[in-house]
């Protein structure tokens, strides 16, 4: 579950990364400096997603060549990396350390913070649902047996 809690944070931090920071442009990871600042970190959260997501994929190639991999597990794991991952840059990175908001430019963030922290409560509930699941099979179910 870990193994796969890993992809799930670092495949997050990229969509975040992809979507919002290059493509809709709407912040930077570390807003409250330069725009050259901006960038920089920006690529800082790069490089970190890329190096979770290989090691998250090396861990997982392991657990497969060993048959140590649990799939109910691994899907528990994905969406609970994918919604903590997200409710942590929500809460967080956006209001407790103000390090950058969702978008800057409207009128209000509400709907915009809202929305986030919704869609990160979402996915970490159906990582629970999924861990809940996987926990109550057997262990022989557990591993694909």
């Amino acid at each position: 579950m870990a193994v796969c809690a890993l992809l799930g944070a670092a495949v997050m931090a990229a969509v975040d990364e992809i979507v919002f920071h290059q493509i809709l442009a709407w912040h930077h990871f570390f807003d409250r400096s330069t725009p050259a600042v901006g960038l920089l970190s920006d690529g800082l959260l790069h490089t970190a997603e890329l190096l979770g997501l290989v090691a998250g994929f090396v861990l997982y190639a392991d657990l497969r060549r060993r048959r140590a991999l649990a799939p109910t597990h691994a899907w528990a794991g994905l969406f609970l990396g994918l919604g903590g991952f997200q409710l942590f840059d929500g809460i967080v990175d956006h209001k407790v350390l103000r390090i950058h908001q969702v978008r800057y430019g409207v009128d209000t963030i509400l709907p915009y913070d809202l929305a986030w922290n919704a869609a990160g409560l979402v996915l970490l509930a159906i990582g629970v649902a999924l861990a809940v699941r996987a926990r109550r099979r057997t262990p022989a179910d557990a591993a694909g047996a």
